[in-house]
């Protein structure tokens, strides 16, 4: 990353070496890719319009009642109304750009090869207590280990990503390293 407009740098871009003398950081910035299910892009376009049309409203009109009651430097109800704004528009960016950097995977379209890839759901047996657990590997934003569904950056989806049913896998974690097998893998 450039740290100042002055900074001479080599980056390996699209595999290629680009030596890059006093640029600026606006001027050269890789894009991120955020994988995530169809399903995840609409819960986040749906959280997208509720934070506009719903929430930013309601701020605004919170700000503007508390801009009433007078002095803004003792009034806590303006303090705290802004920080919800500063919030607020803060989520909005971070959805919005995620949005327009997803790679929307959706699962459903593609043939079942047995492979474990982003978007399936995933039967393992714990090898060491034949516990048999049933995970869907999804984005970031999407995952919630109470609803079994798991990040895709997660220690668990990384050592299943690229294998295959009957694949014996060997996982890390925080308690050590413990062996599963795949039983299962389906497109849904």
């Amino acid at each position: 990353m450039i740290k100042s407009a002055h900074t001479v740098r080599t980056f390996l871009f699209a595999n290629k070496h680009i030596h890059q003398d006093k640029i600026k950081t606006s001027e050269f910035q890789l894009m991120n890719q955020y994988p995530m299910t169809a399903k995840g892009a609409d819960m986040l376009r749906a959280e997208l319009n509720e934070l506009k049309s719903v929430k930013r409203p309601q701020i605004i009109q919170a700000i503007a009642e508390a801009r009433e009651h007078g002095d803004l430097k003792e009034n806590a109800e303006y303090h705290a109304a802004r920080e919800q704004q500063s919030f607020c528009e803060g989520r909005i960016q971070d959805i919005e750009g995620k949005l327009s950097n997803a790679q929307i995977i959706d699962v459903t379209k593609m043939t079942n090869n047995g492979k474990v890839i982003f978007g399936t759901t995933v039967t393992i047996l714990n090898l060491n207590t034949e516990e048999e657990t049933t995970y869907k590997i999804v984005g970031d934003d999407e995952a919630d280990i109470k609803s079994n569904m798991i990040s895709v950056n997660s220690p668990i989806a990384r050592g299943l990503i690229g294998k295959e049913i009957d694949d014996i896998v060997n996982i890390q974690t925080p308690s050590g390293s413990v062996e599963f097998e795949i039983i299962e893998v389906e497109y849904i």
